[in-house]
């Protein structure tokens, strides 16, 4: 890892990283006096307000098909996220391998979605402060440069995450249920136009009026059949006039773990470390992710529903190479598929090639 480096513009910077030829570049997202001092002697002014939205925070049921970890104490491997520690020897180090697929990728697109519009319509910061990034692998970075942003300490930071995680919500925890069973009093929650209780109306709403009684089971509902005769109403008059007690048979815990469900529906999952660091670094706009080839490329806010990774992203487009795969899932680059391969020799277009070299998944063959 080279750091503490600074170029003074674009030119500079582009002899710089020539020179070096890294995996990977990354710049600050805070600003410093002295750039190239140490630490300690920088002089700290701020830092962007920065989100990483990943898909290595996001349980997939895609996991198990395309992700693999080998544990490098015993050589016990395994499919899915990668565990805490080895069930065969408690070891905490692993080679994991993990896959850019188009359902990771649309996963992470419905949380910056949803972090997007928490910053626009609960925090107030205009679209036109707000950066959108492809990150180059599995998932997103939103940043807001904004000066009024700029000086938020890392527990201010931590503020903002515990919101866009929805913590801390009052009336929707166990402890608040048991505190409103005890005083035997309705509402449990009442419910406003504002922030998260805004959101969570609107998504009992949405849940109760598309819910099925599958979805209510699963969810701990025990009477499933009262909410659904009833879905209309609940959805209509009685979440919006805060009359939990009007529906007979529906109780205060039955609203509590809707409530929940939604709240953890709406909330948007993103890594807390990144947003809290003040001295963050992150993936320069336009390089190469190390693990894929792929760029990271900066588009507008509305754009994020249409943007396609596996197209715009994509930066050699020319030229074809030999490689042989060990094991690769099917993927899509542009308008072409590939694969799956298992021990085979083939001769890819470069981006293709390099993707798979990019997750250790296969080797270039040399004429």
């Amino acid at each position: 890892m080279v750091r503490h480096r600074n170029a003074t513009n674009v030119n500079g910077l582009r002899r710089l990283v020539c020179d070096m030829e890294p995996s990977d570049v990354y710049y600050s997202c805070a600003y410093y006096e002295n750039p190239e001092a140490d630490m300690d002697k920088k002089g700290w002014l701020g830092a962007d307000l920065v989100f990483d939205i990943d898909a290595d925070h996001i349980p997939t049921a895609c996991d198990k098909i395309h992700d693999e970890w080998l544990c490098g104490k015993c050589g016990f491997s395994g499919k899915g996220p990668t565990p805490e520690t080895c069930p065969a020897c408690d070891g905490q180090k692993f080679d994991a391998k993990t896959w850019p697929c188009e359902r990771c990728i649309n996963s992470t697109r419905e949380e910056t979605a949803k972090l997007i519009d928490m910053l626009e319509k609960d925090f107030g910061i205009p679209e036109n402060e707000i950066r959108v990034f492809f990150s180059g692998h599995r998932g997103y970075h939103v940043h807001v440069e904004t000066e009024a942003v700029r000086n938020f300490d890392a527990i201010a930071r931590k503020e903002i995450v515990d919101y866009v995680y929805g913590l801390g919500l009052e009336g929707f925890d166990q402890r608040q249920a048991e505190k409103s069973k005890k005083k035997a009093t309705n509402p449990v929650f009442s419910l406003h136009d504002f922030g998260w209780n805004k959101r969570i109306k609107l998504g009992m709403q949405r849940f109760i009026l598309n819910a099925t009684k599958e979805d209510l089971n699963s969810i701990g509902i025990k009477r499933p059949d009262v909410i659904l005769q009833n879905k209309k109403d609940i959805a209509e008059r009685y979440i919006e006039e805060n009359r939990w007690a009007s529906v007979k048979g529906v109780g205060t815990e039955t609203w509590r773990k809707i409530a929940q469900h939604v709240k953890e529906r709406e909330a948007a999952n993103v890594d807390t470390v990144v947003t809290t660091d003040i001295h963050r670094l992150i993936r320069m706009d336009g390089t190469l992710h190390g693990k894929t080839g792929l760029k990271k490329v900066k588009f507008p806010v509305k754009h994020l529903s249409d943007f396609d990774p596996f197209t715009e992203a994509v930066a050699f487009k020319e030229g074809t190479a030999k490689v042989f795969v060990s094991v690769a899932p099917q993927f899509r680059l542009g308008e072409n598929t590939f694969g799956p391969y298992t021990k085979k020799e083939v001769e890819l277009p470069t981006a293709a090639a390099l993707l798979l070299i990019c997750k250790g998944r296969a080797e270039a063959v040399k004429d």
